[in-house]
């Protein structure tokens, strides 16, 4: 076999191996990737039932109910456009409450409903934590 003929044979064996790593790559990116849906953009394009998907929004003011075992909440998202009921079982994120964002992962339910197995609360562009403000506790006991 000529030097020639073998650099070919590796060079297809080389392009064999990266085009095999790609498509296990775009396999298991598939497996994981999450589509981002907002309420309004769900009027008229339903998505298929069992798909994990994220969905955000506002959660709507009044709309928090807290269940009696202490974990599970149901509330309400809304775009302006539309608006989506989530169930939530655990625990939820300090900045999570009425009138701010959310956003949900988890599963539409047949009736249209939505499971949320994971919230991330959102906070507005001016948030500033509280040791950056300028609010920063001072002691003044020992002052003299």
């Amino acid at each position: 076999m000529k030097p020639k003929h073998q650099r070919l044979i590796l060079a297809a064996l080389a392009l064999v191996a990266v085009l095999g790593a790609a498509g296990l790559a775009l396999s298991a990116l598939k497996d994981q990737a999450a589509f981002f849906y907002a309420p309004g953009d769900l009027v008229g394009k339903p998505v298929p039932a069992g798909k994990h998907v994220r969905l955000g929004g506002m959660v709507q003011g009044g709309s928090i109910q807290r269940e009696a075992d202490g974990v599970s909440i149901r509330f309400v998202v809304g775009d302006g456009i539309a608006t989506v009921p989530v169930s939530f079982r655990g625990v939820t994120p300090d900045l999570f409450k009425e009138n701010s964002g959310v956003v949900a992962e988890g599963r539409f339910q047949p009736d249209g409903s939505f499971v949320a197995d994971n919230l991330l609360a959102k906070h507005d562009e001016r948030y500033m934590p509280p040791q950056l403000s300028g609010n920063q506790h001072v002691s003044k006991s020992l002052e003299p």
